[in-house]
């Protein structure tokens, strides 16, 4: 039998003389209200719930609705679930909020599901709220949510924007991109939350141009339509164009102000350019405005600043928060490791380990690489050997790409070639391109042309790869193979990428590719180039006229840019 929590029964009103409680409703649902705060158990719950029943609370939706609530919060949505079977009265609303509760769930959605198919079994009708919350649920099975969808349409619910956006972003998470936007086309009045969907809907979907141009002409945006194409840029990588937006955004007076997850957003952009100026604005802005500083928003100023080259301020970042990540503690290693601090970033993944903090593979990777940048090859040896047996972490391909990295560097070419030839993946163009490197800074020929060839067979239309092979061969004074390479990519049609460069002017970003003229200014900078062109053959040493004459034969413009 279930023992009464003394904690509990302290906090229910005695019975009074008066009977108070039954004068004040508003007393009354207040004093529940307090009571069920204070659950913690199961005792707890089956207590309030016989505080409901002796006070006729039972039979008031909002009580239900918050004990429901609680139920869920505690683990006891199967008792939520038996008040509302035993109901004598049921109505839609009790439904919609357990529907609500169990979609939130995914083990609970199918749940969910059947419990609006019993709703509409005992004839209760659905509202604007029971659509969206049972789509919610409905995320796995495009055939069901269809026939929800078909239902709101029966029912004319499918006219109210606030169904509709929950129809447009269940087709948007199937792919079903032209539904969604039959759907959002077909509603006369849109508000700001329809046309978000529909724009989030083109971003999952890679579509940029169309979000871009709904965005344009959206009458009223608020901070989530900004914060969706900026962020929807940011993951494209057309991070020039994600600075752009949000440049916009702060420049409309009056209008949205940006939020953490705006600043996110803009801050990844930020550090993939290398705007740093506009990152440590961004970082002021966080600070003036108090703007919560979520883990993940530290986490990115930490890469921004790292990125930039601020070890120092990346640092002085993390050593501010007082919550950390497993993404924190690997994003301040990989920040020490790619600027050069190969010792102190070992050293913080120790003090890492001595708080608790259990490393994940991206953390291995980061003490990889800090190993090699820092020649540390019996570190390195050390970490990789005991990743799994000290961490359970499998080492994946990237692990072995930072070994043999690492062993190349240092001159182990033997052994990180045997590394490639035992590791359980087929190496990549990645590790393929490292033991390349290795074998021509150490002018070893052999390897160097078994790399080439795995290289050219891994990725067969890369134009960079045959570029590497010609320069390769040509370092080392074997022109005719050099001449050989770029034959091959010629006659098998592979076209070369243009190589590009991009520089910072006046907060304008100024992009650069090899043969393009679209620039405003580029006939002086073709001038200049000319002239700087002429100037550095005046002084070229005669040995080197080989390599010069390799250049010529790949490209019989290079001397007229």
């Amino acid at each position: 039998m279930l023992r009464p929590s003394c904690k509990l029964v302290h906090a229910l009103p005695k019975p009074s003389s008066n009977n108070s409680y039954h004068k004040s409703g508003v007393d009354l649902q207040d004093t529940f209200l307090g009571l069920l705060k204070s659950c913690s158990n199961e005792n707890h719950i089956y207590q309030t719930h016989g505080f409901m029943i002796h006070h006729g609370l039972d039979q008031d939706n909002f009580i239900l609705s918050q004990f429901f609530h609680t139920c869920s919060a505690l683990g006891f949505v199967n008792y939520a679930y038996s008040i509302l079977t035993s109901n004598p009265n049921p109505n839609i609303d009790l439904h919609n909020t357990l529907i609500s509760i169990f979609s939130r769930q995914q083990h609970l959605s199918n749940d969910a599901i059947c419990l609006y198919k019993q709703a509409r079994a005992i004839g209760l009708y659905p509202d604007t709220y029971s659509i969206p919350f049972v789509l919610n649920a409905a995320v796995t099975c495009l055939i069901t949510s269809r026939q929800i969808h078909c239902q709101a349409i029966l029912t004319g619910l499918s006219n109210d924007v606030h169904v509709a956006t929950s129809v447009v972003r269940m087709y948007s998470s199937f792919g079903c991109i032209s539904d969604a936007r039959k759907v959002f086309d077909e509603m006369r009045n849109k508000d700001v939350g329809l046309w978000n969907a529909m724009i989030v809907g083109y971003v999952k979907g890679h579509d940029m141009d169309t979000a871009k141009y709904l965005f344009d002409n959206m009458p009223e945006k608020n901070v989530v339509s900004w914060t969706t194409v900026i962020a929807g840029y940011a993951q494209g990588n057309q991070f020039s164009q994600a600075i752009g937006v949000f440049r916009k955004m702060m420049s409309v007076e009056g209008g949205a102000k940006p939020d953490e997850v705006t600043m996110l957003a803009a801050l990844s952009a930020c550090a993939h350019l290398g705007e740093h100026e506009l990152g440590e604005w961004i970082h002021s802005y966080i600070i003036k405005h108090r703007l919560r500083r979520t883990v993940s928003l530290n986490n990115t100023l930490i890469d921004m600043y790292a990125k930039s080259g601020n070890v120092k301020k990346a640092v002085e970042l993390f050593e501010s928060m007082e919550t950390r990540s497993v993404v924190t503690w690997s994003t301040v290693i990989s920040a020490l490791a790619v600027n050069g601090y190969g010792r102190e970033a070992l050293n913080m993944f120790s003090r890492m380990e001595m708080v608790g903090i259990r490393p994940n593979a991206v953390t291995l990777i980061a003490v990889l690489s800090a190993c090699s940048h820092a020649g540390l090859v019996e570190e390195g040896r050390l970490y990789f050997k005991t990743m799994e047996e000290k961490h359970g972490i499998s080492p994946d391909i990237r692990h072995y790409g930072c070994m043999v990295d690492l062993l190349g560097r240092a001159g182990y070419l033997d052994e990180a070639a045997n590394m490639v030839k035992m590791m359980p993946f087929e190496a990549n163009a990645a590790i393929w391109g490292s033991l390349l490197a290795a074998a021509r800074n150490q002018g070893h020929v052999e390897l160097g042309e078994q790399a080439l060839q795995h290289l050219t067979e891994v990725e067969p239309h890369n134009s960079g790869n045959y570029s590497l092979v010609s320069n390769t061969y040509a370092a080392l004074g074997r022109w005719s193979e050099a001449r050989i390479a770029r034959k091959i990519m010629r006659d098998t049609r592979i076209k070369k990428l243009p190589g590009g460069s991009f520089i910072k002017v006046k907060d304008t970003v100024n992009y650069f590719y090899s043969g393009d003229r679209s620039h405003s200014q580029c006939e002086r900078m073709y001038r200049v180039l000319s002239q700087l062109n002429r100037e550095s053959k005046t002084v070229l040493h005669e040995d080197y006229w080989g390599y010069e004459e390799l250049l010529d034969v790949d490209n019989p413009q290079e001397g007229h840019l």
